[in-house]
């Protein structure tokens, strides 16, 4: 039985609106096909990709400054992640880890300290390098040049306790030279080499670059010639025993990025 014109209109506009049904559901304007797609380029290191989490970073002394500007950083840059650190010397820190403290990142200021806990760590990465210079009061009144005047023993000389990574550096560098520093303390860490000097309770100690520039309004840096100093790297790893591993790895690649390298860098640490 043929249909009237009016029945052919009415059963190519069924049909059409049949067709329609799918392709709205997958058109460029509905919100859940957008948010797919969202979630899939996450993938790539945005915010939602790390997964979100409260993490403990155990961190090397010298690091205390620039870790909580990155800490802040990446808690901006990814809501829901909380960071807590915790500064020391970086033999502390390995004691902490082998007494099992419960932490999720360990960061230290040289790979042997970080040698020490392979067992415990995942491996680690080296995500910035420093270097050492003379530390001394504001407008450096005892006319502190070189190495071979921390030598004076009229001078007051402190240094890092030889265990600290900033301790085995200094003793390098002065043994190389031959110079013989009889200090008047050692510190169990660099901050506190730092604070012995800006207190003037030191005419002078060795630090790292980036201490010295942390503290540019109280003390002065006598820079130390390429060939007399010593690189210090900062390796960092996720402990095995975390309860947050995803996090934490997210994370350590975060210190490795283009905006975390850029916080490193500001802050006077050189590239790894």
């Amino acid at each position: 039985m043929s249909l009237t014109l009016t029945g052919r209109r009415a059963a190519a506009a069924v049909l059409t609106a049949a067709l329609l049904v799918p392709l709205a559901a997958c058109s460029p304007g509905d919100d859940s096909e957008k948010d797919s797609g969202k979630s899939d380029a996450s993938g790539s290191g945005s915010a939602s990709a790390a997964p979100q989490a409260k993490l403990t970073v155990l961190a090397a002394a010298s690091l205390t400054n620039v870790f909580k500007t990155a800490g802040a950083a990446y808690e901006k840059s990814h809501p829901g992640t909380k960071i807590t650190f915790s500064f020391a010397g970086s033999q502390e820190l390995v004691a902490q880890v082998s007494q099992g403290s419960p932490a999720d990142v360990l960061v230290t200021a040289d790979t042997k300290s970080m040698d020490k806990v392979k067992a415990e760590t995942g491996a680690p990465t080296v995500i910035a390098k420093n270097r050492l210079v003379i530390a001394t009061g504001e407008g450096n009144p005892f006319k502190v040049d070189e190495l071979k005047d921390l030598a004076d023993t009229k001078l007051k000389v402190v240094l890092a306790a030889p265990e600290v990574p900033a301790g085995k550096y200094s003793k390098k560098i002065l043994d190389a030279q031959k110079i013989t520093v009889k200090p008047v303390s050692q510190e169990p860490n660099v901050r506190a080499v730092l604070s012995k000097v800006e207190l003037g309770e030191a005419d002078a100690g060795l630090v790292y670059r980036t201490d010295a520039e942390s503290a540019a309004d109280k003390v002065d840096a006598v820079e130390i010639p390429d060939g007399q100093n010593a690189i210090a790297q900062y390796p960092a790893a996720t402990l095995k025993d975390s309860k947050n591993v995803e996090a934490a790895a997210a994370f350590v690649a975060w210190l490795s990025s283009p905006e975390g390298q850029k916080i490193l860098q500001d802050a006077g640490f050189q590239k790894p």
